[in-house]
């Protein structure tokens, strides 16, 4: 322990002895000045530019013309700090050069290379808003750049190449295999997303395609899309096909041991879109009261929106091998019927055409398959039971409330001919 105190103390006292003769030199000082200048002026010279800019000055509303291409100029002003701050520790760098007296840059240089690690950290919280993404660029690309910046990068690939993690021949699979992967897979996989966000839409917005062919086009497409980048990423790795081998066998054991669900799903998925036995728009009923219109098809799963705003995530294996009501799968028509009493002395011959005319007036009440019935159902303990059953085209929900319109017909249509809604009637009998 005192052997290595003394070696600590050794080297700190040459470095405190090399710090203070740095210190008595003209050019380290010099160089030490530019630093505090440069970082104490880049501040102050961006938020000049912010103010003198109008690009920089205020975000953008989204009624501009080019907004995309506005917000990245409104958000490049939140680089012109570091930005700067290079510049002028690069423009330190040649002035000091050129001076005779002083003719040293290395501390400069050091501080511009540590100013470009700050420029990269600053585009990452800049451009980059989603949490987890920023995470994980700050903890590979920070590092990353100060490692180039501080020159060992040849040394870091080296280490990487060398590290080999499966052997295959003439073509093992090293760290940086693994690397390339991450990179290449992270970037492909985002402008693949993009590409099948953009795609899928234009293909849905194709009006002259039936609905359910749309969606079947748009899915293949996605997954010919996320095939194509799956073997760039693959090639831009460095994978040879024999390393494929290996790895679809093992994806194929993972599957017959825990991702069968998966597998499942996504066949299910695809078997729903072919056979349309369940199409976007239909409204469905499932076991458990689960009930709600189409809302997405997925290759996982299928989102079923119910009418109090809620998401049911469904596996698409319950649309393939479980029991299921389809309202609206061959024909959008639904019939419906609302209950009502009316007194004993009420004249029902009249009841039938007066109910059934002031129900046909509704807009969405339709006359074909059948006009409305008013039907006698029981005679009751307090009044006769009666129904109306009507054809509507839709689903009693959401915007369409065609048995709350149709009952608050009955009401008015009641009160304004005088025909009583009996109360449930009692006897009480006082036994003395």
């Amino acid at each position: 322990m005192d052997f290595d105190l003394a070696t600590v103390q050794s080297q700190l006292e040459k470095w405190r002895d090399q710090i203070w003769l740095w210190m008595q030199t003209p050019s380290f000082l010099a160089q030490l000045g530019a630093i505090v200048l440069s970082i104490l002026i880049a501040p102050l010279l961006a938020k000049i530019l912010q103010r003198a800019i109008p690009f920089f000055r205020k975000e953008p509303a989204e009624t501009v013309k080019y907004l995309k291409v506005r917000q990245v100029l409104y958000k490049l002003g939140g680089l012109l700090r570091a930005v700067l701050l290079v510049l002028l520790l690069g423009l330190s760098s040649n002035i000091l050069l050129a001076v005779p007296a002083f003719s040293q840059d290395w501390l400069v240089k050091l501080a511009q290379s540590l100013a470009a690690v700050f420029l990269v950290y600053r585009v990452i919280k800049v451009f980059l808003r989603d949490a987890f993404y920023r995470k994980l660029a700050l903890w590979v690309l920070v590092p990353l750049s100060l490692i180039i910046v501080l020159g060992y990068f040849d040394e870091f690939k080296s280490l990487l190449s060398g590290t080999v993690l499966l052997p295959m021949g003439n073509n093992p699979i090293t760290a940086m295999t693994i690397v390339k992967l991450v990179v290449f897979g992270f970037l492909f996989f985002w402008v693949g997303n993009l590409s099948n966000v953009k795609g899928q839409s234009a293909i849905r917005s194709q009006e002259n395609l039936d609905a359910g062919v749309r969606e079947i086009v748009a899915k293949l497409f996605q997954i010919v899309l996320f095939v194509i980048i799956f073997f760039l990423v693959v090639g831009a790795a460095g994978i040879p096909l024999s390393g494929l081998v290996v790895v679809f066998s093992a994806l194929g054991l993972g599957i017959g041991f825990g991702l069968q669900p998966i597998a499942a799903n996504f066949v299910s998925g695809l078997i729903i879109l072919f056979d349309r036995s369940v199409k976007i728009g239909d409204y469905v009923n499932m076991e458990g009261e689960k009930f709600g219109r189409v809302k997405a098809i997925n290759i996982r799963s299928t989102t079923v929106a119910t009418a109090d705003g809620k998401d049911i995530i469904v596996p698409n294996t319950k649309f393939t091998e479980d029991a299921y009501e389809n309202w609206t799968h061959d024909n959008p028509l639904q019939r419906y019927e609302v209950d009502f009493g009316v007194a004993y002395d009420t004249d029902l011959d009249a009841l039938v055409p007066l109910i059934r005319d002031a129900v046909l007036e509704h807009e969405a009440v339709l006359s074909d398959p059948d006009v409305p019935s008013v039907e006698f159902r029981s005679f009751g303990d307090s009044a006769i039971n009666m129904c109306v059953e009507f054809w509507a085209e839709g689903i009693d929900d959401g915007p369409n409330k065609f048995t709350s319109d149709v009952g608050m017909i009955i009401w008015r249509t009641l009160k304004a001919n005088n025909i009583e809604i009996p109360f449930p009637q009692r006897v009480v009998k006082n036994i003395k």
